[in-house]
């Protein structure tokens, strides 16, 4: 072992003064952002009631609007009549279409009618006098012949009783609601139902054998048109998934995200020159164009879409007006900031020979400057894709409306899951683009 006298750890603490002699703040530094952090984090519990917050959140409504994106239901209703018979009516725009026959729908020999709502575990069989509901492996018969529905037995805890219905709750396979003279039911179904073709479409309900083979050599559907050009038309005014109207407004997005930026950046670069200390040495101009660069960024996209919407209208025009504004401020900024930060050898060198001033900022600013700008504006733009879609539920046009049409709807979730889909996929891909396109321009490798 080694041992150091007084002299070498002088030495030493000489040599190393800053490992020897901290200050306070490099001591403790550390143990007071702790603090700092827990204090604020206490306060935040306090400031926002999170105890309560979570307390009554409804999160059981998480579940419900997350099988809803995934699935669709079938609602059959059975009335029954004074003389003992069952009639089965589906809901104006079921699914199953105009003349349903579900394989899980059985006739019984009997007059009833036994329902499946979840393969042989989960069934109802209905009929004049009682409906039989089978589920987590029990029977329980409902009397439905008198004044009101009455539960034969014990109740389970997955059936209610009201005072003119009874209601079985079977879970994410469906519920079902019985009354004297009606059985509703909610059958659930795991997809997305007539995704491609409506119950309109010829094509409808067809295996997918039959459909290619009439798109590829059957006899014409309608005699003034082609199979592949029906079945196009047909899934593309889907009046279910309103394909076309969708697609419409994901491109109206695209361009307007496209065209806001670049008028923004078209606006932004020549202001950034004007607004730039070292390429304009005029104070008050320079102080005059950042503070309108500040005023532009400081009120949201959200809020100049607001603005414009009732200027000139919902629609598209709006959208690209408020991402215009703001991308003005926000790549004047970055742009003068960029100027007032390149290196001013190659621009004096090019200045000493007599060049005039356009020759001097071609050659001695732009080289340095453009895969910057070029860089950042290919961020603005993707992060556009995004702002687009969120501007348009005030009504600026694109897909942000029609999503928010389908969410106060709060019955077409599915639809809503489709939107989103889509959504993310588009700023994937420009997300993708853009990163491939700024590593290119600025020399480095995409790891």
């Amino acid at each position: 072992m080694t041992v150091i006298d007084a002299n070498r750890m002088h030495e030493i603490e000489t040599r190393y003064p800053e490992y020897f002699h901290q200050s306070f703040r490099q001591r403790f530094g550390g143990l007071m952002i702790l603090i700092a952090t827990l204090l604020y984090s206490l306060y935040a519990v306090w400031f926002f009631d999170l105890p309560k917050l979570f307390a009554e959140a409804h999160w059981e409504r998480v579940g419900i609007y997350l099988s809803q994106w995934v699935s669709y239901d079938v609602q059959p209703e059975f009335r029954i009549g004074d003389d003992g018979s069952i009639d089965i009516r589906y809901p104006r725009f079921s699914p199953l279409g105009d003349n349903p026959n579900p394989d899980w729908l059985v006739n019984n020999p009997d007059g009833s009618i036994t329902v499946s709502i979840s393969g042989t575990s989960r069934t109802v069989t209905v009929s004049k006098s009682e409906t039989i509901v089978t589920a987590y492996g029990v029977s329980v018969p409902v009397d439905v012949f008198g004044g009101a529905p009455k539960v034969v037995g014990p109740v389970p805890g997955w059936m209610t009783v009201y005072d003119d219905n009874v209601l079985a709750d079977l879970g994410f396979a469906g519920n079902v609601s019985i009354s004297v003279d009606r059985v509703k039911m909610r059958k659930r179904f795991i997809g997305w139902a007539n995704f491609i073709f409506d119950t309109q479409s010829s094509f409808f309900d067809k295996p997918v054998g039959e459909v290619v083979s009439l798109i590829v050599s059957g006899p014409r559907i309608k005699p003034d048109q082609s199979n592949l050009s029906l079945a196009f038309d047909d899934i593309w005014n889907n009046s279910e998934w309103q394909h076309g109207d969708v697609w419409t407004k994901l491109f109206q997005t695209i361009v307007m995200a496209f065209l806001g930026t670049l008028l923004g950046s078209l606006t932004a670069f020549p202001l950034a020159f004007l607004a730039a200390r070292n390429i304009t040495p005029n104070r008050l101009l320079n102080q005059v164009l950042k503070r309108f660069f500040d005023f532009l960024r400081s009120v949201d996209m959200l809020i100049w879409a607001l603005f414009l919407t009732r200027a000139f209208g919902p629609g598209p025009l709006a959208g690209s007006g408020a991402i215009f504004l703001t991308e003005t401020g926000t790549l004047g900024k970055l742009y003068s900031e960029g100027l007032e930060n390149i290196d001013n050898k190659p621009r004096e060198g090019i200045k000493s020979t007599g060049a005039q001033t356009v020759l001097v900022h071609r050659y001695g600013i732009m080289p340095q400057i453009v895969p910057v700008f070029v860089s950042q504006t290919l961020y603005q733009w993707e992060s556009n894709v995004r702002g687009a879609t969120i501007i348009g539920a005030v009504g600026a046009g694109g897909i942000g409306l029609k999503l928010w049409e389908a969410m106060r709807t709060n019955a077409n979730w599915e639809n809503v899951a489709y939107m989103v889909i889509l959504i993310l996929i588009v700023v994937f891909i420009f997300d993708t683009a853009s990163n491939a396109l700024r590593h290119r321009l600025m020399g480095t490798k995409i790891h």
